[in-house]
């Protein structure tokens, strides 16, 4: 009976273990990843996605390869410009395995030497720009770098996709400077932007006087053209005035002789008329009149008229 046991128990052990060898014999690759799988030692094959079985005790899985985009960020490296300013650049790497077996054994470590070989190839291109070249030309130098990287990384199996200057950090006395000039250019802005907004101001004034005496000068020609015509307007209604005074005059004139002429008036009374317009156009103010001498008979008719009837009163009384 304890025979049939342990015999039970050895049959589980193998039926256990041979489970377990052969579910480390089957292996999933994974999204994005790949396997470097080597043979007694040597490279054998890469697996990509998908299951794959290996050869116990003799296949083994060397290395497990991330496919994905990685991003390195590097800490600060001393470089030195062309004008000896020494200041500290850090830089982050953005790459990509697109061969997992020269990634396996290309390189003894992959991450260090892409850190190490950023620091020389910063500081050979720094080293040929100046301060002020090296902070405004950040697209050249990453550029530059990324170029520089993707070739040496070939052989790795190792592909740069893009480089960036993540911080550049002068030396304090520089920056120093560099504050104290941005704080000037500053400054010398708001004095321009002030000049101008004052010169538009000055412009602006002067325009609207410009406008204001021309609204005068308008308003004064209207106001005289008003009052010339008011004073047309006046003199017109006075001659219109005097016209038809002189009109009713000479109709009235021209009535009482057509009135005088229908009575049937004779020379003398004509001629009285006459000397009583005479009278009239001196209206007292003349002192000496001239009268012609058809009126003259008839004044002294009309002076020997009245002596008679003067003697006729006297008789009566």
């Amino acid at each position: 009976m304890n025979g049939f046991v342990s015999g039970f128990i050895v049959v589980i052990v193998i039926f256990l273990f041979a489970l377990i060898l052969l579910s480390s014999c089957i292996k999933i690759v994974p999204q994005a990843q790949a396997l470097v799988v080597e043979r007694l030692g040597a490279y054998l094959d890469t697996w990509s996605v998908g299951i794959h079985f290996k050869v116990p005790f003799v296949d083994r899985v060397a290395k497990r390869v991330n496919l994905k985009e990685q991003v390195a960020d590097f800490p600060p490296q001393p470089v030195i410009t062309k004008d000896n300013v020494t200041m500290r650049i850090d830089t982050v790497v953005f790459f990509q395995i697109t061969d997992p077996k020269l990634f396996a054994y290309g390189v003894e470590n992959p991450i260090m030497a892409i850190e190490n070989l950023t620091a020389t190839t910063l500081r050979n291109i720094i080293g040929d720009l100046e301060l002020d070249q090296t902070l405004t030309s950040r697209e050249t130098i990453n550029a530059k770098m990324r170029a520089s990287l993707d070739v040496a990384t070939d052989p790795w199996g190792i592909k740069v996709n893009r480089v960036e200057l993540k911080n550049i950090i002068p030396p304090a006395a520089i920056q120093d400077a560099m504050e104290k000039q941005m704080k000037a250019e500053r400054e010398r802005r708001e004095a321009i932007l002030k000049a101008e907004g004052e010169k538009k101001s000055t412009i602006l004034v002067a325009e609207g006087k410009k406008e204001s005496a021309i609204l005068d000068a308008e308003a004064e020609k209207q106001a005289a053209i008003l009052r010339a015509e008011a004073e047309k307007e006046k003199k017109i209604k006075e001659a219109e005035g005097q016209a038809e005074a002189i009109l009713k005059v000479q109709k009235a004139q021209a009535d009482g002789i057509r009135f005088i002429k229908d009575a049937g008036a004779d020379n003398a009374v004509l001629q009285l008329k006459s000397l009583e317009a005479f009278a009239a156009a001196a209206n007292g103010r003349a002192t000496k009149i001239i009268i012609p001498s058809e009126i003259q008979g008839v004044a002294g008719l009309v002076k020997s008229l009245t002596e008679i009837a003067s003697e006729n009163k006297e008789d009566a009384r």
